[in-house]
């Protein structure tokens, strides 16, 4: 595990950052607010999951969004990029999100076949299909409706057509994907965006993340006020 840095003794910083959807859209931000991979980072054919950046003090580590929530609270990783959905389903304490990025759109969402048209009210049990289960159990329970989840980490969308789970809990963009599988959304659970996190210790001893919480807060609000310009 990386020792997290102090002042006197400050070390590496590890900054970790998702697989998928939201690295495209990151990049850019991480390089305004002072974070660039070097050029090994952008090989396809590179299978390396640790690299090295501009700053001498700062390595980046490219792993699954889940495990990015992880690797901070537990203090493997100072500083991280990662959807909000994470934070929310993982509830981590250590963990502190200070800025919403404004970056990678999209929302959690219920859906079931088109077909299925009885009333969550009607129901008091019910099997779904998601890989959100404490998200999933919250939003159920909240309705009176014992949700039985069925941990799926993709092809979410088959779960109700072949019998595994009459519903299921993902993330939607535009709608198109479950629509092409017949099924229609029928609760937003949660809005998300991605939120640059830190460790709670390290942002305390280490002055380099409250540094870098900075830049990429005053990235945000540049942005935000030249889309209301």
């Amino acid at each position: 595990m990386t020792t997290i840095g102090t002042h006197d003794n400050p070390g590496q910083l590890t900054f970790a950052v998702p697989k998928g959807r939201i690295l495209d859209e990151a990049l850019p931000v991480m390089a305004r607010a002072g974070v660039e991979p070097d050029a090994d980072f952008h090989d396809p054919k590179s299978r390396a999951l640790a690299f090295a950046t501009n700053r001498a003090d700062t390595r980046l580590i490219r792993v699954r969004a889940f495990d990015v929530a992880t690797f901070v609270a537990h203090g493997a990783a100072q500083i991280g990029i990662v959807g909000s959905d994470v934070i929310e389903e993982f509830d981590y304490a250590e963990l502190y999100a200070p800025v919403d990025l404004g970056i990678g759109l999209c929302r959690l969402s219920v859906a079931r076949l088109a077909s299925d048209t009885d009333e969550a009210g009607s129901i008091s049990h019910l099997r779904v299909a998601t890989k959100y289960p404490s998200l999933t159990r919250r939003h159920f329970e909240a309705a009176g409706v014992q949700a039985e989840c069925v941990k799926l980490n993709g092809a979410m969308e088959l779960a109700p057509s072949l019998g595994l789970a009459r519903q299921i809990v993902d993330l939607v963009s535009t709608g198109k994907t479950l629509k092409e599988n017949g099924l229609v959304e029928t609760d937003v659970i949660l809005e998300i965006s991605a939120r640059l996190i830190v460790n709670r210790t390290a942002l305390k001893t280490d002055r380099r993340v409250a540094a870098l919480v900075d830049a990429f807060r005053r990235d945000a609000e540049e942005r935000s006020r030249s889309a209301a310009a």
